[in-house]
């Protein structure tokens, strides 16, 4: 039985305070073996992220089907208001917990980060400048890595494939860039010149590296204007991203990264380093963002950008002509 109108109903939704939502699945089923420290790495990672953000920012955590010593931490967090959205599920794979954070909120820009990410000061704010001042980025990392133009960039580069400010720049930051790789297991014996040089673009008073790591990363908004609802298959790992990275390229979104490293990944195991967690820094508020929303590109141009023209730079010849022609040292070229 009803009696009388709802009220809510003649009440307008407001435009939401918040301007950028991080997306965090958590998956830590046990604390042994593997995930032996994963509820300390968590906290580290939470730890970070909460001394790193302006206050217009909404942590989503998504508990993707973890034991009972994180759902208790993490309920926690939620009842000191230190996250602001909280979602419960069983293990439905990490490509399906992000959608599940999508859904239900219309904020400017999200980032989609793993559990085991220390946030370093200022991520945020040069995040932001890139997306400011370069108004075709639709994705932008904080953790340069190797060869990162050599997937979904076919549309950054054909863009600016006679843009004399695309070319090869000497990496910042080579200590972050090594960490990263041990971080993942590699042992030392890569390319060394990978940590010389990296295909960049200088865009105003922006320097930045073309392309993107998927394990954090921000996006517009509008890239996930249309999802599936669901991707199945083995926890829909490599289906997921590759469905992921091919939004952006839809709207004709660049896909880059800051020129500094401003995270680091942490891995499975605790370290002393991960002691140094970022000192908190006082909250800034940052008007709306108000990005331009780009419609979808014709496929033809699609197919051009990104299927195309990518096969034919991967040509060894066309590659290493492009890669001199870019300013990668000529010694450099061959092996690269």
């Amino acid at each position: 039985m009803r009696i009388g109108n709802n009220p809510n109903k003649e009440i307008s939704q407001e435009q939401s305070f918040f301007i950028h939502q991080i997306i965090v699945p958590v998956y830590i089923p046990n604390e042994e073996g593997y995930f032996l420290d994963g509820l300390k790495i968590l906290k580290i990672c939470l730890d970070s992220l909460f001394n790193t953000i302006h206050d217009r920012t909404f942590i989503t955590i998504v508990n993707n089907g973890s034991c009972s010593n994180v759902v208790e931490y993490l309920n926690d967090l939620f009842e000191q208001k230190k996250i602001k959205e909280l979602i419960h599920t069983d293990n439905i794979g990490k490509i399906n917990a992000v959608f599940k954070g999508l859904s239900g909120n219309n904020i400017e820009l999200v980032t989609v980060t793993d559990a085991d990410v220390m946030f370093l000061s200022d991520w945020q704010t040069e995040t932001i400048k890139v997306f400011s001042e370069i108004p075709k980025a639709g994705v932008v990392g904080i953790v340069p890595q190797f060869n990162m133009f050599k997937r979904y960039c076919g549309n950054v580069i054909f863009d600016n494939f006679f843009n004399k400010n695309l070319k090869f720049l000497p990496v910042k930051n080579q200590e972050s860039m090594i960490h990263f790789y041990d971080s993942i297991g590699w042992d030392r014996n890569y390319n060394q010149d990978y940590l010389k040089f990296a295909l960049g673009l200088n865009y105003g008073d922006v320097k930045c590296f073309v392309g993107s790591g998927h394990f954090v990363a921000t996006y517009k908004k509008d890239v996930f204007e249309e999802l599936l609802s669901f991707i199945g298959g083995k926890k829909a790992a490599g289906i997921g991203e590759d469905y992921i990275d091919n939004k952006p390229l839809k709207k004709g979104y660049w896909r880059l990264t800051t020129y500094d490293n401003y995270a680091f990944h942490m891995g499975n195991i605790y370290e002393d380093w991960m002691q140094k967690i970022p000192n908190k820094i006082p909250a800034v508020n940052y008007s709306n963002l108000n990005f331009i929303k780009r419609k979808n590109v014709s496929g033809i141009s699609y197919f051009i950008k990104n299927k195309f023209f990518t096969k034919l730079i991967a040509v060894n010849w066309v590659s290493r002509s492009f890669m001199k022609w870019k300013k990668l040292p000529e010694q450099m070229v061959k092996k690269y």
